[in-house]
C-alpha cells in the first residue's frame, strides 16, 4: 500500500492561510470549524526573537488513534492510500477522536451532533487531483503523494517544536524546518 501524505516547507511559507481558506471552501466548513490550520508560532526575547507558520492538517497517522479508539467504525484508514477517512454517517458524535488525535485534526460539529476532519480531498486524489490546499498554495510550499517519495525527494522531519512527538502515531508529515522550528 502507498501511504499518501503531504510535505510543508516552513522555510517558503508566508502564514498567508489560503491553504487554510481553500479547504474551508472546498468542505463548506462552518464558522469555527477548521480541517486546515495554519498556526504561528513566536519566542525568543530581543534581541534574538524567533517566529514561524505552519500548515496543519489530518497526517493520515501509520498509526492513527482516531482510528483506533472510534467505537463504531466511522475512523478507517483506507487501504488503497492510506487516508483516514471519517464516514458522518456511522459517526454518533462521541468526540472519541477529538480527545485521541495530538494533532487536534477532527472537529465537532455542534449543528450536526457529528466530527468531521481532513480526508486529504479524497475525491479529488481519486481523480488524480492534489487536495485543495496543495493547488491553493502561492509559494507553492505544500506537497501531496506518497510519503516516502516525498520524504526522498525533500528529507524534512515530522518533529517539529510546537508539535507532539511524531512517535506516537507516525504521521504521513514530513516538514523542511525553518532553524527556530527545529527541536
Amino acid at each position: 500500500m502507498a501511504q499518501k501524505g503531504f510535505y510543508f516547507d516552513m522555510t517558503a511559507c508566508s502564514g498567508c492561510k489560503t491553504c487554510q481558506i481553500a479547504c474551508k471552501d472546498v468542505n463548506n466548513l462552518d464558522v469555527g470549524i477548521l480541517y486546515r490550520k495554519v498556526y504561528e508560532f513566536e519566542g525568543g526575547k530581543y534581541p534574538t526573537p524567533w517566529s514561524f507558520p505552519l500548515s496543519i492538517a489530518c497526517n493520515h497517522c501509520a498509526e492513527p488513534k482516531c482510528v483506533a479508539n472510534c467505537p463504531t467504525g466511522a475512523m478507517y484508514k483506507r487501504p488503497e492510500d492510506g487516508l483516514v477517512i471519517h464516514r458522518r454517517e456511522k459517526c454518533i458524535g462521541c468526540r472519541m477522536c477529538l480527545w485521541s488525535c495530538p494533532y487536534g485534526a477532527p472537529q465537532y460539529n455542534s449543528k450536526t451532533g457529528k466530527a468531521g476532519k481532513c480526508d486529504g480531498c479524497a475525491d479529488r486524489v481519486a481523480q488524480g487531483e492534489n487536495p485543495a490546499c496543495v493547488d491553493a498554495c502561492l509559494m507553492r510550499c505544500l506537497q501531496f503523494g506518497d510519503i516516502e517519495q516525498l520524504r526522498k525527494k525533500y528529507g524534512g522531519t515530522a518533529d517539529i517544536k510546537g508539535l507532539p512527538a511524531s512517535n506516537a502515531t507516525s504521521p504521513s508529515l514530513t516538514v523542511n524546518p525553518s532553524p527556530p522550528a527545529k527541536r
